[in-house]
């Protein structure tokens, strides 16, 4: 190439460098709320930026489109903030995917799938999906149809009673026990929190009343569930949760759902790697559409 032509390229490579290093970088973890590709926008409940700003939910904006792909609300995801003079934008996003550093869920995981290749448990729902209804026991002994939950957004997720791990079905729950303290005034009229034993056998209405009075749980909006076996599996299929007994204890996987007012999956988050702040912004996210 001619010296003359390459000279005004080279000084415009350098100049975009120089843009760049005075760029700064701060890494950036949290759960993904909401995606428009259009805008090339997404928005996350985040951790505190180190040397940046608290913890929030705000949107974040990219240069290229194609960075949004495979995100859902319910992603957690970790990326850096270039910020320069005029503006930030995001770059490098990656869904932090669940691997659990115990082997209780990933055991479960791996038991699940060679259930469904040897053709004995059918697909989960994907996000998008409609829920069919089903009809499971509360820990007062009513029963409670997911039909008629219509309307309500609905926080779902999956526990044991006698899990012994603190970092499992204890934590999921007390995520749970946050987000009845945030939404105390959208409770049985706007939201709606189910939570269902894989262990249908142990976990009967008085055992599961017992276990949630101690998060002081309302019967009226936090329903606590069981029933007989198989309807319990079928639920737990559903949402591809999968629970295996194993030397009186039980191998499972950790899943929570978050369905919208017109019965559809818009989050399936799996383990639990997220805060319970950023999970009641993700419900925020739904009872506002």
């Amino acid at each position: 190439m001619n010296q003359r032509l390459l000279l005004p390229v080279v000084l415009t490579v350098l100049a975009a460098a120089a843009v760049h290093a005075a760029d700064k970088a701060y890494a950036v973890r949290g759960m993904v709320l909401s995606v428009d590709a259009a805008k090339r926008t997404f928005v996350v409940s985040h951790e505190p930026i180190a040397g940046l700003m608290e913890a929030m939910a705000m949107p974040f904006e990219v240069r290229d489109a194609r960075e949004l792909q495979g995100l859902a609300a319910g992603a957690v995801v970790e990326f850096t903030l270039l910020i320069g003079d005029k503006a930030g934008y995001a770059t490098g996003i990656k869904v932090r995917r669940y691997e659990s550093v115990e082997q209780d869920p990933v055991t479960a995981r791996r038991l699940g799938l060679l259930t469904r290749i040897a053709g004995g448990g059918a697909k989960p729902l994907d996000i998008g999906g409609r829920v069919p209804d089903f009809t499971l026991t509360d820990q007062t002994g009513q029963p409670v149809s997911f039909s008629a939950l219509s309307g309500k957004v609905v926080a779902l997720n999956f526990i044991y009673t006698r899990c012994a791990l603190p970092q499992f079905c204890l934590r999921v729950t007390n995520h749970f026990g946050v987000l009845q303290k945030r939404f105390q005034r959208e409770l049985g009229r706007d939201l709606v929190l189910l939570t269902v034993t894989f262990d249908p056998q142990r976990d009967t209405p008085a055992v599961l009343a017992k276990y949630a009075a101690q998060w002081k749980a309302d019967p009226r909006t936090w329903r606590f569930l069981t029933g007989d076996v198989a309807a319990v599996r079928r639920v737990c299929a559903l949402f591809g949760v999968e629970a295996f007994p194993d030397e009186g204890l039980m191998n499972h996987s950790l899943r929570t759902v978050l369905i919208d007012r017109k019965g559809t999956i818009v989050a399936s988050i799996e383990g639990n790697q997220y805060t319970p702040e950023q999970l009641g912004d993700l419900v925020h996210t739904a009872l506002k559409r």
